[in-house]
């Protein structure tokens, strides 16, 4: 599958546009309902383009596909008038841009982390932590992040093939289900931060060959991709149950590495002196030596 062409691009604008005014009712919207039948479940396009100022027929021309040409202003207004969130609209606009024909270059993503990384990885021994690009690939962990991660780096899936890939787990390894404690969640906002990605990176051949793997392969994430949900993947508690020290509600940080496009910073603090803290603990003696002792919950 290659990279989004002029056609898929404009069914992405039209079925990201439609999905957000689908979910907004008029009255969400401060619109005067009239008694009557609606044949749509949310807003019509006559009252997208009057809550943002602009005639029917251009809102229609913009709802098809075409957001070629679109001024800040105009995509400003729309973003108002469908109550988009900060993901949603800096969709918007990724859409947008990759829809104009001087629009951005192809977006290019580092493929090896570089040795100053390598080495910040290895002195975070506290800690979990690894390195990985917009498609969830983990191109570099420190020894307990990948204590932390065993399920997915002993999976099957990568035993043939690299690098070893949280979403392909997530969805193609049946111990997924088992690893994240919360695998809808975890689920839903995966898809919905790869879409973000299509977006950002409409190019990425290697993104939209991910994409069409896991939606022939899974039927879950194919319903998921429907959505058309975007999210951003910056801070959170990851909640996963681990197969030494059992379950885990871990903070995380995702930092991006300015000077390595693509690339972010992983990483888990958990309280000090907490449950968390103590499994992490005992992980650490497991990845230096082997041996662990039994988890009080697991």
């Amino acid at each position: 599958m290659a990279g989004i062409d002029k056609k898929n691009l404009a069914a992405e604008v039209r079925e990201f546009l439609s999905t957000r005014r689908a979910r907004i009712t008029p009255q969400q919207a401060g619109l005067p309902v009239y008694r009557g039948n609606r044949r749509v479940p949310g807003l019509r396009r006559e009252e997208v383009a009057l809550l943002a100022g602009m005639s029917v027929d251009y809102y229609v021309r913009l709802e098809r596909g075409n957001l070629s040409g679109a001024s800040d202003s105009v995509l400003d207004a729309l973003a108002h008038a469908l109550q988009l969130n900060e993901a949603e609209r800096t969709h918007l606009y990724d859409l947008a841009r990759a829809s104009t024909p001087t629009g951005r270059r192809p977006t290019v993503t580092a493929s090896r982390v570089r040795p100053t990384i390598l080495r910040l990885l290895d002195s975070m021994t506290d800690v979990p932590a690894y390195v990985r690009n917009a498609r969830f690939d983990i191109l570099a962990a420190n020894a307990l992040g990948r204590a932390l991660y065993a399920p997915v780096f002993d999976s099957p899936l990568f035993a043939q093939r690299g690098p070893v890939n949280t979403a392909r787990f997530l969805f193609l390894d049946p111990a997924g289900q088992n690893f994240w404690a919360d695998w809808d969640k975890g689920a839903d906002d995966s898809v919905a931060f790869l879409r973000s990605e299509t977006g950002r990176a409409p190019h990425d051949k290697a993104l939209t060959d991910l994409v069409g793997e896991l939606t022939t392969k899974s039927e879950e994430f194919a319903r998921r991709w429907a959505r058309h949900d975007v999210k951003f993947h910056r801070s959170g508690v990851k909640r996963l149950h681990h197969p030494l020290v059992g379950d885990l509600a871990l903070p995380y940080e995702a930092m991006d590495l300015s000077a390595d496009p693509g690339l972010r910073l992983n990483f888990y603090t958990p309280e000090p002196d907490s449950p968390e803290q103590q499994a992490l603990s005992l992980l650490a003696s497991w990845a230096s030596t082997g041996t662990v002792v039994p988890s009080p919950n697991g």
